[in-house]
């Protein structure tokens, strides 16, 4: 008799747990009777990235443009204008992203500690848009600039509640490659990342009878 309570008390256990606990009740279930919730996709998604070279070149790409170009621009205080450094290295920048048709970039905003979060988070967000802007009207197509983000005063370089210069900026950053672009089929990602370091080092070349003349490329 108590072997019979104590099982019958270990199946209403089991009963509740498989009713509540997803792992028991899609264990239970036929296959496919749990909706698909995003992850499986986003799974899916990631591993298309990986396999086709799209992620790894992404942070190939991310890790040159930010070694090669300054990525951040900084602001006076509660400010969105671009002083003369600032326009300088947004220069830079598109002078950069100019030899990617193929790629896209996000820019991120951020203010200083002083003010409200909400209101800082706007200020984050338009100096973000000012740069993009900026990289515009230098002759970036805005469909590359692939979103404008704020992250107002959450990530500070320097955390202190006063005024602080580096905290009040914006960053620059490779996203990922463009959608549908033909030159990417087939997951040709690395020749993209090479395409301007081969293009630089290259000597040229000219046969004239017997004769090459060999000139040497833009780097030193």
């Amino acid at each position: 008799m108590k072997y019979f309570i104590t099982t019958a008390i270990a199946a209403i256990t089991l009963a509740g747990c498989t009713a509540k606990d997803p792992t028991f009740s899609s264990f239970y279930s036929e296959a496919g009777a749990k909706i698909d919730s995003g992850s499986f996709g986003d799974a899916t998604m990631n591993n298309m990235m990986v396999q086709s070279g799209q992620q790894d070149y992404t942070i190939n790409l991310a890790r040159r443009f930010a070694s090669e170009v300054n990525s951040t621009v900084n602001f006076a205080f509660n400010s969105t204008v671009l002083d003369a450094d600032a326009q300088a290295t947004l220069l830079r920048q598109a002078d950069w992203i100019r030899q990617f048709p193929e790629v896209r970039f996000k820019v991120f905003g951020h203010t200083d500690l002083v003010g409200s979060q909400a209101y800082n988070r706007r200020l984050g967000l338009s100096r973000a848009q000012a740069v993009v802007a900026f990289l515009s009207a230098q002759g970036i197509d805005l469909d590359r600039l692939e979103a404008v983000a704020s992250f107002g005063e959450t990530q500070p370089l320097v955390p202190t509640d006063v005024r602080e210069r580096r905290n009040r900026r914006t960053v620059t950053e490779v996203s990922g490659f463009v959608d549908n672009e033909p030159m990417l089929l087939n997951g040709k990602y690395a020749e993209v990342i090479f395409r301007e370091y081969v293009a630089s080092a290259a000597p040229t070349s000219m046969l004239q009878g017997t004769t090459i003349q060999t000139g040497g490329g833009n780097g030193g």
